[in-house]
């Protein structure tokens, strides 16, 4: 496809630049905890700045009546937040790192920003800017009064609400590392971005068709200002956009890839070359994430599962278990990807052209997700059967061209097998099992002559 030579370079807006700090920090470790650490801030400010003395008089008991001992008392719960937090941080670090160097390391920085670690972190850390305001500013007079030892009790009952949290964040940060929950994490958020195909593929205003040539002379293209992975866009204000200024758009990448700067990566296609403005808004649309979000883009969920598998199956692992559940979970994603088709297109009422974009086809993912497991597994004999089980499960959900490229991944690993499976006990093993189970693939019930397939 030819297109114009229009190249459209102007520097980015303002706002386009806030939004994507401001969504770089929604996404990042810090947004939960700052939040929580302002709350502990200001809960230390107003117990050192205001002055309270209408408090009930059967408060009294606990006023502290000798000098010195509320900063002892700080200075002790201050030392024990301190050891605490390294203690966890450090230990966690240690079962990330271990989990990371077994599955993936995208998966550590996943991990480590869930919200309940978040909360963990914002609240040790609170309670210890808490401690340290009550230590830097003094209590006037040789004892504190009701309210300021009010606010030491309350920083004993901070750690205290620190200890507990540490049990289950232990427990947490134990039980996410292992690869049970990582693949159900992985088929959980897959599952969320399949789900909103599925909604997108009910409405009429989003369709599919195939991709028609541009015409050179109505074509603009529009380059990239920033570099980094796309996993979406805005749709509804892309197609505001296209309807305003009687305009189409095409997303000439897919979601997932990453793009580099000045990257020629949309076509606008329109009687006029688009304006400035126009191009700033557009652009603004694209959502730039750093790494690969399961949530936004499903082939990201498909894709890690894909590398858990092959890091399972690495010489340095060699843990096949591993593989075979990642396989199960992928046959799983993969049959509800069947039962979509996946829209690459935004339509007005008229059915004209809005907006459209790229969508990976069946054939591809499953050369992405398949292949690689394959090659690394070709010689264990447990994957190769759970690989083509997989196959015979994935036939049932496909339509007849969908099922054309699944029997020719079958034959291929049958072939495989053929290859590297001479043994009779092997070859006896593997006939029993060829056709075992309901499926909609043509398999001989025994192995071909051993060939090489490659």
């Amino acid at each position: 496809m030819k297109h114009t030579s229009t190249r459209i370079s102007h520097l980015p807006m303002n706002t386009s630049w806030m939004r994507e700090k401001l969504q770089q920090f929604r996404d990042s470790i810090a947004y939960l905890t700052s939040i929580i650490i302002t709350i502990y801030v200001v809960l230390g400010i107003a117990a050192v700045s205001l002055e309270v003395n209408s408090l009930p008089d059967f408060l009294s008991f606990i006023k502290f009546d000798q000098p010195g001992t509320s900063r002892s008392l700080l200075t002790t719960l201050m030392a024990g937040m301190i050891s605490l937090l390294v203690f966890s941080f450090s230990t966690v670090m240690s079962v990330l790192t271990q989990a990371g160097s077994n599955f993936s390391n995208k998966l550590v920085f996943a991990i480590m920003t869930e919200k309940r670690h978040q909360q963990v972190l914002g609240h040790y850390l609170g309670t210890i800017l808490y401690l340290l305001i009550l230590l830097l500013v003094p209590a006037i007079g040789n004892t504190p009064d009701i309210w300021r030892s009010l606010a030491v009790y309350l920083g004993a009952g901070m750690v205290i609400n620190s200890l507990a949290m540490f049990v289950f964040f232990i427990h947490g940060a134990s039980q996410s590392v292992q690869i049970n929950a990582i693949t159900q994490g992985l088929l959980v958020s897959t599952q969320q971005s399949l789900d909103k195909l599925r909604k997108r593929q009910q409405s009429d205003a989003y369709t599919y068709r195939v991709a028609q040539p541009i015409d050179p002379d109505t074509g603009h293209v529009i380059y990239s200002r920033d570099s980094g992975y796309v996993q979406g866009a805005n749709f509804d204000a892309l197609a505001e956009l296209a309807r305003r200024h009687n305009i189409a758009i095409h997303l000439e990448f897919s979601f997932g890839d990453f793009l580099v700067k000045r990257l020629p990566i949309m076509t606008v296609e329109s009687e006029t070359p688009p304006g400035d403005e126009l191009v700033d808004r557009i652009l603004a649309c694209l959502d730039y994430v750093e790494g690969e979000s399961t949530e936004d883009h499903y082939v990201n969920g498909l894709t890690q599962l894909m590398e858990v598998a092959i890091k399972g199956l690495s010489p340095g692992i060699n843990d096949p278990g591993t593989a075979r559940l990642c396989i199960h979970q992928v046959t799983e994603l993969l049959s509800q990807r069947l039962a979509l088709t996946p829209c690459n297109m935004r339509v007005d009422e008229q059915g004209h052209c809005l907006l459209s974009w790229h969508e990976e086809g069946f054939e591809s993912l499953m050369f992405r997700v398949f292949n690689p497991i394959l090659h690394y597994g070709e010689k264990d004999l447990s994957i190769c059967l759970s690989l083509l089980k997989a196959f015979k499960a994935l036939s049932n959900f496909a339509t007849a061209e969908d099922n054309r490229i699944i029997q020719a991944h079958t034959d291929r690993i049958i072939a495989l097998m053929a290859d590297h499976f001479t043994a009779p006990l092997e070859v006896a093993f593997i006939e029993d099992r060829l056709t075992r189970g309901l499926h909609r693939l043509h398999i001989n019930p025994h192995l071909p002559a051993g060939s090489s397939s490659d």
